[in-house]
């Protein structure tokens, strides 16, 4: 079976290179344009070295790139982490059709940054989809799913890297094979039960000191390390990722209540957050210990809005 694979950064590299490593026939490599001032693409890179045909184009709806795709005469398509719209045309070309990784149990959490918002809404579980995409946003048929707890001290980079990466790459490769056998499944979704999210972004992770101390120390979670979770020390922003939480009567919420072995304690209603690894404005991330050894705060010091 004749395969394209579009993907990108880590996650798509990694799949190329298990798709490689047991001899699927892999017959051309799409990813991203280069974006100045970045290093290449870590996909881009390794399919260089593997000499196989690349192709990076802006979109895939003109004809240079269609016609590209076709004269590969590929079979199937396997979408692993893509940003740029496909659209029907361009999944069409395959005569198998096209493929499509999710990092979500569709259709909860549609979206781009749908590992982020279940940590942060204190889910207990989540997991990965593979579906046959079309022109909605992660709406097509499910193809299969895996799940994956989510612990209650997992950050987003435990779940994304130590749980659904790996078992993605496992995913991608099962469903590669229900196609080539012809048995793979195709499962409609239930739109009553699905949710929406869009990018986390910044202005998503404010810690708000008032909030029970559950809904504080996941949204740290689910931000850790993008796009990394944040209050404001004498007007500037600073960033807490690595911590720990301890229920108890707490204190004034935001209030420093005392400095520990490594870092300090932040009040917040039902207990206290221990800080452990901090990034102040204009700095890079630090151990919470060394920030405070530095003078960069104190006991007693107010985060936040009071």
């Amino acid at each position: 079976m004749r395969i394209i694979v579009n993907g990108q950064q880590a996650f798509g590299k990694a799949c190329l290179e298990a798709m490689l490593e047991r001899g699927d026939d892999v017959v051309g490599v799409f990813c991203a344009p280069d974006k100045e001032g970045r290093p290449a693409d870590p996909i881009k890179e390794f399919a260089l070295e593997k000499e196989l045909p690349l192709y990076q184009p802006k979109s895939y709806k003109d004809a240079e790139t269609l016609d590209q795709m076709r004269a590969l005469k590929p079979d199937l398509l396997v979408l692993a982490f893509v940003t740029i719209f496909v659209p029907a045309e361009a999944r069409d070309v395959p005569t198998r059709g096209s493929i499509c990784f999710h990092p979500s149990l569709l259709p909860l959490h549609r979206g781009p940054s749908s590992i982020n918002w279940p940590i942060m809404g204190g889910a207990t579980r989540t997991g990965l989809t593979i579906f046959y995409p079309d022109d909605g946003l992660d709406e097509g048929d499910i193809l299969l799913q895996k799940e994956v707890d989510v612990g209650p001290d997992d950050t987003l980079g435990v779940v994304y890297f130590q749980k659904i990466f790996p078992l993605g790459v496992e995913a991608v490769l099962e469903a590669v094979d229900l196609i080539a056998d012809g048995t793979a499944p195709r499962i409609k979704q239930d739109d009553s039960k699905a949710t929406y999210e869009s990018f986390c972004k910044h202005q998503h992770a404010e810690i708000d000191w008032q909030k029970p101390l559950a809904e504080v120390y996941n949204l740290i979670r689910g931000t850790n390390p993008q796009p990394g979770a944040w209050t404001t020390h004498d007007g500037k922003v600073l960033k807490i990722y690595d911590c720990a939480k301890i229920e108890g009567e707490g204190g004034t919420p935001g209030q420093v209540t005392r400095i520990t072995d490594e870092g300090f304690a932040v009040a917040a209603p039902g207990g206290e957050i221990v800080v452990k690894r901090v990034m102040a404005e204009g700095a890079k991330k630090t151990p919470a210990g060394e920030f405070v050894a530095a003078g960069g705060i104190a006991e007693g010091t107010q985060l936040g809005a009071a």
